[in-house]
């Protein structure tokens, strides 16, 4: 059976159920940019009359460690070996058990438990590096200084690359032309026939160019912007999905919907309607085919509109103690740029906004049935 979203929303559950209570996921991040940082600082202080030639040493080392990281992801993360089982078992095991190419961001930020190393490792991989230091100096103490700070660079920058990989959507980190190459290649890493064997770069993609392993695919339209909101409401899922995944209804609880073409009651999979909206400042019509329904569980349709617009919206519900949450994602993009600056420069916000107010609507109208 393939695994899906499903299994991985299972699998993070009962990851999340296991972290201990104190875990601080900030104090865990700080720790290892503060130890880093203190660490090159002390490393550089001793720089002293450096040669232009020997700044070359930092990308230098960089792509050391790019190399490194490289050869330590692909032999011991995706391969069961008796040296790196304890790794195998977190990389494969744990990180791409709670993350799936179509479920990359994490929710909470103690989810960075299973993005960031363990603290400890940081400590542990500083310390050959002072002793090569130490040895390096006795030949010339700038090279030293430069090759082990640079090292640990490379360890932060992977750290802060990688967590930038599972940033939702919607962050400004995640829209930065660089980072969001890197997603896209990160994400086809999670596909689960391609994980043992493409993109095993992080930070960027040279090893996977020079080794052969680097794959590349366009990321689906309506994945240019990403959007999430969530409610818990006070009534079982399968009543509230059953009234949102109905389309009559969302004039009345979304400020976009203006007017729906189709049946009542929940639509289901492979039934089609159609709507007029005005959302981003814009009016509009959509074309909806409805992809899923699993009652209680999950809605989803797709939509095409004037202009090259494609969007995607899933509906989920998780019963909670005393409901349910429900969760809407709407994604969205044009295919062509002059729409894409449009709603980069206005539109975007516009849309974001309005989700929020509808899913607050949505709340107050389930409230009073």
């Amino acid at each position: 059976m393939a695994y899906n979203n499903d299994n991985a929303q299972a699998f993070r559950s009962d990851y999340r159920a296991a972290i201990h209570p104190l875990y601080s996921p900030w104090l865990h991040a700080a720790f290892v940019l503060a130890y880093g940082l203190l660490c090159v600082g002390l490393l550089w202080r001793s720089l002293e009359a450096v040669a232009p030639w020997q700044w070359l040493l930092i990308p230098a080392t960089l792509v050391f460690f790019s190399w490194g990281e490289y050869q330590v992801h692909r032999r011991l993360g995706h391969n069961r070996t008796r040296f790196g089982r304890l790794f195998y078992k977190r990389h494969t095991g744990d990180h791409h058990s709670f993350f799936v190419e179509t479920l990359m961001p994490y929710e909470t930020a103690r989810d960075w438990r299973v993005i960031l190393f363990p603290a400890w490792l940081i400590v542990l991989y500083s310390l050959p590096l002072f002793v090569l230091w130490w040895l390096l100096s006795r030949l010339d103490g700038n090279l030293a200084a430069l090759f082990t700070g640079s090292m640990l660079l490379g360890y932060m920058s992977y750290e802060v690359v990688h967590a930038c990989e599972h940033l939702p959507a919607e962050h400004p980190l995640s829209r930065l032309p660089w980072i969001r190459q890197m997603r896209r290649l990160h994400a086809l890493h999670h596909r689960r026939e391609l994980m043992h064997a493409r993109n095993f770069g992080i930070v960027h993609p040279l090893m996977d160019w020079l080794y052969g392993t680097l794959y590349w695919e366009p990321e689906a339209i309506h994945q240019q912007n990403r959007q999430q909101h969530r409610i818990r409401v006070a009534l079982p899922a399968e009543q509230v999905l059953g009234y949102a995944a109905a389309p009559v209804h969302w004039p009345d609880w979304h400020p976009s919907s203006l007017r729906i073409y189709g049946r009542e009651g929940a639509l289901l999979a492979g039934e089609r309607f159609e709507e007029d909206i005005h959302a981003g400042g814009r009016a509009g019509h959509l074309r909806w085919d409805v992809l899923d329904h699993q009652p209680g569980r999950c809605w989803q349709a797709s939509a095409r509109g004037e202009h090259g617009l494609h969007l995607l919206l899933t509906y989920a519900c998780v019963e909670v103690q005393g409901g349910c949450e429900f969760v809407r994602t709407l994604e969205y993009g044009f295919e062509g740029w002059p729409m894409r600056l449009l709603n980069g420069l206005f539109m975007r916000r516009r849309i974001e906004r309005e989700s929020q107010a509808s899913m607050q609507a949505l709340g107050e109208v389930l409230a009073s049935r």
